[in-house]
């Protein structure tokens, strides 16, 4: 609680100037005039990038998935090597999975919060 409470303090009495640095040193990336109207247009042109981002996304996704596919067919010509990259990456995911769910629950093993 007191290690708590003196970040507080730090905060409290070097916020404001840690702010101004902060914006200083990425004023490259602020957006004038800084008002509501300019945050929605900006908001909206994100979402509609992601959204225009979609198909090659899609396509990606599909020559992935040929590559497995075409793997799965050869798979006889699968070297030791081969096998033991493509066991790490799905254990790898299956970690990142778990985290993810631990993160999600709250930082908790057992469940969910009520």
């Amino acid at each position: 609680m007191a290690a708590r409470l003196q970040q507080l303090q730090f905060l409290t009495k070097h916020g404001s100037a840690y702010y101004k640095q902060l914006i200083e040193q990425n004023k490259q990336y602020v957006k004038e005039p800084a008002t509501i109207e300019t945050c929605n247009e900006l908001s909206k042109q994100l979402l509609y990038t992601r959204l225009a981002s979609i198909p090659g996304r899609a396509e990606s996704f599909k020559k992935e998935l040929d590559y497995v596919k075409n793997m799965w067919k050869n798979r006889q010509d699968l070297t030791v090597e081969g096998a033991g990259i493509a066991a790490l990456f799905g254990i790898e995911c299956f970690a990142w999975f778990c985290t993810g769910e631990i993160i999600g629950r709250g930082f908790t093993f057992t469940g969910y919060f009520p």
